[in-house]
């Protein structure tokens, strides 16, 4: 069952001071399986489905958001983290992360087929994850075991670092329209640059975990804590003039927003998972 929330100024969403720049239609909460500490790892760029994953990204499962159904695709440790989907939907992109004998952290990258319900290793033994990159795009950007960019245009690669090279970049990911370049420096907030890694342009300091929802839209979370604990996260939405709108008010500890499609999956501290449908 899915639980359907009219959206009011007194209750989940709150658009109060700012700007409107996506107008919410609808948030669902979606059933999951009773006692799972789960929370979304990604969303299918045609908005069918979405990956979960555990709070500690161990794992990986597929939620069919027009039956409900939930199919597991792994078990691995570390599944969950910068997981990358096809453009059609169709491969799913995870690592698989171990510890050798001589204590040293590798991955595995595997890309699972949907359709054939089955997986395969593409690389071994990595000890970064700048191959973690969505599968049938001709570009694609990740970050590598230095946390700076890895821009591969073919066969080409470029190690970008737009904010400096002593900067620590998380995050990163192309536009729809492959033009601009999305990413969050440490400490520092979330940009964009051209595919050159020229021009950072500044959009907000606490937009972490930013997503593209088009290519004049970043949606992120803007969460607080103690120094050991989550007291507060909103889901906000930002133009790249640095207008914002709050989505999601700070006290539901929403966390980790994922855009496609006229959705926003994303989830709270509490284990809980919502789609909102926007336009």
């Amino acid at each position: 069952m899915r639980k359907t929330f009219l959206l009011c100024a007194a209750c989940f969403i709150s658009m109060l001071a700012t700007a409107q720049l996506l107008e919410i239609v609808s948030t669902q909460q979606l059933t999951i399986p009773a006692n799972e500490e789960l929370k979304v790892a990604a969303l299918s760029p045609k908005g069918d489905y979405i990956l979960l994953t555990n709070d500690v990204n161990k794992g990986l499962m597929q939620y069919d958001l027009s039956t409900g159904n939930i199919a597991t695709i792994t078990d691995a440790e570390g599944a969950g983290w910068g997981v990358k989907i096809s453009p059609d939907g169709q491969d799913v992109v995870y690592r698989e992360r171990y510890m050798t004998a001589d204590q040293t952290l590798r991955n595995n990258i595997m890309k699972y087929s949907i359709k054939a319900q089955k997986g395969a290793a593409i690389a071994k033994g990595q000890r970064d994850l700048s191959k973690l990159v969505s599968a049938k795009q001709a570009n694609t950007v990740a970050i590598n075991g230095d946390l700076h960019m890895v821009l591969t245009q073919g066969s080409k690669t470029t190690i970008l670092t737009p904010n400096g090279a002593d900067q620590a970049y998380n995050w990163a990911s192309l536009s729809p329209d492959g033009t601009k370049i999305l990413y969050y420096v440490s400490g520092k907030g979330c940009y964009t640059c051209n595919l050159s890694g020229n021009n950072p342009h500044f959009i907000a300091l606490d937009c972490r975990a930013p997503q593209w929802y088009d290519n004049q839209t970043i949606i992120g979370m803007h969460d607080e804590d103690d120094g050991k604990f989550l007291t507060a996260s909103a889901i906000v939405a930002y133009d790249l003039q640095g207008q914002k709108q709050i989505l999601v008010n700070k006290e539901y500890l929403a966390i980790y927003p994922y855009a496609a499609n006229g959705k926003i999956a994303f989830s709270t501290a509490n284990g809980e998972i919502y789609l909102m449908h926007v336009k």
